[in-house]
């Protein structure tokens, strides 16, 4: 009998390839089997008990990988890993074989929304998803990058168009795309992949176009030593100029994704560039021009007008497809007011979306904004007679709930 007939363990690893390093496996983890480095994130096989808590909020399915092997990977071996390991043989320590039927079966389970996993709208369409990786990108040539904040502000924000060319790409509104900047970090190792939400429609920026367009903010911060830190991937975005060619690996995500039901009532809420998957909501529903009962409604918060994407745009949208609620923390003379502070002014209407059947709730934008809106919506349901949690539960199993923070 050699090592791999052997006894058979089940190990969780993490593809470094595509993780982007966002923390929300580790903060899930139960058992704190998850720990990290700068270089990447790692399961303990001694301490994973295969709990699955971890695999629905993942959002680029970097955690899905589950290997059968005689001898588990150590952390400090995956630490050291670019890539996961090829298959079937991986490397001396251990030798893998297919995926087992049970864990096949559980993540399954944790895909349909178990455990309060998300789900994908009953109406929503397929998504293709993982179609490229680092190892074999998509290559698309910028054909537009246009600022859509205004110069002076706290805010800059970039509009990006990406072309595909004859290269397929297809996509669904709501999911997002990694991006790979080019060179490497302190530490010599490729930098890391950074995820983008798409911002057009599943056709393109322009109807029947092989592209799509990105919504990205400059990240420069003051580090408490006087220093600017300035992010990697958002400034080399940012900066790209025309006929640039950018290496492009997904696409990603298969349940923050938009129903098809034209009768669907659509509920956004969101700050500054979280407003970049409900533009993509905003242009297919304005597109099909569908003669249902649905409607979009938009909570978009900002510290400004100036520093609100879009907001030029924003006013030529026609309100029998968009609602607008453009609320501002900052302005002059006035009281801030944030996303949860609208939503309870407008308690009554947001009840009567609630208690449709045919409504659905997205969030999107700063960790931050979550809690807010929790708090609003709980409020709001204490107002109206509606038990929120509960409520909360039902449209989360029904695909009708969807949060990405971040």
């Amino acid at each position: 009998m050699d090592a791999g007939q052997e006894a058979s363990l089940k190990q969780h690893l993490i593809d470094p390839e595509i993780c982007i390093r966002c923390n929300t496996c580790e903060a899930t983890c139960p058992t704190g089997a998850i720990t990290h480095d700068e270089n990447n994130y790692v399961v303990d096989a001694g301490t994973c008990n295969h709990c699955m808590d971890c695999v629905a909020p993942c959002p680029t399915g970097a955690i899905d990988n589950w290997f059968q092997v005689s001898v588990p990977f150590s952390i400090e071996e995956q630490l050291s890993w670019q890539e996961l390991p090829p298959r079937p043989v991986l490397v001396a320590s251990g030798v893998v074989d297919a995926l087992d039927d049970e864990a096949a079966a559980l993540i399954a389970e944790a895909h349909q929304g178990q455990g309060g996993a998300a789900r994908a709208p009953a109406s929503a369409s397929k998504p293709r998803v993982n179609l490229f990786n680092r190892a074999n990108p998509a290559i698309a040539k910028v054909t537009g990058n246009i600022r859509v904040t205004k110069a002076g502000t706290g805010s800059d924000a970039h509009h990006i168009i990406l072309d595909f060319g004859a290269v397929p790409f297809p996509v669904l509104e709501g999911q997002s795309v990694g991006i790979v900047p080019p060179g490497s970090d302190a530490n010599g190792r490729p930098h890391a992949m950074r995820l983008y939400s798409i911002c057009s429609a599943r056709d393109g920026e322009r109807p029947n176009t092989n592209n799509l367009a990105l919504t990205v903010k400059r990240v420069a911060e003051l580090r408490p030593d006087g220093s600017v830190f300035h992010g990697v991937a958002s400034n080399y975005l940012c900066d790209l100029r025309l006929g640039d060619e950018v290496r492009v690996v997904g696409p990603f995500g298969a349940t923050f994704l938009m129903p098809d039901d034209p009768d669907a009532d659509i509920l956004m809420l969101c700050t500054g560039t979280g407003a970049a998957p409900f533009r993509g909501f905003t242009e297919r529903r304005r597109r099909l021009g569908v003669q249902g009962r649905g409607r979009l409604h938009l909570f978009f918060g900002a510290r400004t007008p100036q520093e609100l994407p879009y907001f030029g745009p924003l006013q030529k949208v026609p309100a029998a497809v968009l609602e607008q609620h453009l609320v501002f923390s900052r302005l002059p003379d006035a009281p801030k007011e944030y996303v949860q502070d609208r939503l309870r002014t407008r308690g009554e209407q947001v009840a009567a979306l609630l208690r449709r059947p045919a409504t659905h709730l997205y969030v999107c934008g700063l960790r931050g904004l979550e809690a807010g809106v929790e708090e609003a919506l709980a409020a709001i349901g204490r107002a109206h007679d509606i038990d929120w949690p509960a409520l909360r539960a039902a449209m989360r199993a029904e695909g009708r709930y969807h949060v990405e923070t971040y």
